[in-house]
């Protein structure tokens, strides 16, 4: 399980390096691809990662795209994150006018 482990954070994981567990090229779309598909076949055969394998393989779209794709939303999702954080602070103690200076302090 320590291996499969290691492997698929491997593959998540975009180093641009040959993968050290099952040597593929990270870099590779198609190398990533194929080091997925052989990844879930072995953890859908391992009983502790059966239900993991089981979800990957449901969104196995969504799955594939961010192995392939060099896009992420991850700037988006963190600046959401912060406006989120700062209008709990806030809420039930300040109007829009604060909540609007606060978010341009904070940036």
């Amino acid at each position: 399980m320590h291996t499969l482990a290691n492997r698929f954070v491997a593959l998540i994981r975009d180093s641009g390096l040959r993968c050290p567990h099952c040597a593929c090229d990270a870099a590779n779309p198609a190398a990533r691809l194929a080091a997925f598909e052989v990844w879930l076949a072995a953890a859908s055969g391992l009983c502790a990662l059966q239900t993991f394998a089981a979800g990957l393989a449901g969104d196995g779209d969504a799955v594939r795209a961010a192995l392939t794709r060099a896009w992420s939303n991850a700037q988006a999702e963190g600046q959401i994150t912060k406006l989120k954080l700062i209008k709990r602070q806030t809420y039930g103690r300040a109007g829009f006018n604060l909540l609007r200076r606060r978010l341009l302090l904070a940036a």
